[in-house]
C-alpha cells in the first residue's frame, strides 16, 4: 500500500472514530433526509442559510465507515461556503465518484480526494455518495427523502 494509500486510509477511520458536525441544528433553516438501504446508512442533513452562505451544518443519523467520514468531511468542507460554491463541490466530488480513469487529478478537493479510492468497490460509492445528495437535497429543498437506489 502507498503512503498516500495509507494517509487516507487513517483520515476516513479518523473521521468515522470522530464525526465532525454530528449533531441536529436546532436553527436550521434546511434539512433532508437520506438512506441507502444496501448498508442501511440513514442521515438527516442540517443546514443554516444566510444570505447565501452555509452558517451553520449538522448531521444526524448512523452508517457503515466510508459514509459516515464522508458525512464529517463534507460538513466540513462546506462550512462557511456560499451555496454556489457547495453545489460545485457536490459536482465535483460526483464527478470523482463517477470517473473511471485511475490517473485523473482530483487535488482540487484536497481531503476529499481520500474517497478516489473507494471507486474500487462499486457497491460502496453509494455510501460515500449519501451525505453529499441529501446535502444537495436540502439546499435545493427536496421533499422526499433521498435515497441512494433512485
Amino acid at each position: 500500500m502507498s503512503d498516500l494509500s495509507e494517509l487516507y486510509q487513517a483520515l476516513i477511520l479518523d473521521h468515522k472514530q470522530h464525526p465532525r458536525h454530528f449533531s441536529a441544528l436546532a436553527n436550521a433553516n434546511r434539512k433532508a433526509d437520506g438512506y441507502n438501504p444496501f448498508c442501511g446508512d440513514r442521515f438527516t442533513v442540517y443546514v443554516d442559510v444566510e444570505n447565501g452562505e452555509i452558517e451553520d451544518i449538522g448531521v444526524e443519523g448512523e452508517g457503515c465507515a466510508i459514509s459516515t467520514a464522508s458525512a464529517s468531511m463534507m460538513a466540513e468542507e462546506v462550512l462557511g461556503k456560499s451555496v454556489e460554491e457547495v453545489e460545485e463541490r457536490f459536482e465535483q466530488f460526483r464527478r470523482m465518484m463517477a470517473d473511471t480513469a485511475d490517473d485523473a487529478d482530483y487535488g482540487a478537493l484536497g481531503d476529499l480526494e481520500a474517497f478516489a479510492g473507494v471507486r474500487r468497490f462499486p457497491t460502496r460509492i453509494k455510501c460515500a455518495n449519501l451525505a453529499w445528495h441529501t446535502l444537495h437535497a436540502a439546499l435545493t429543498n427536496q421533499e422526499t427523502a433521498v435515497s441512494t437506489e433512485d
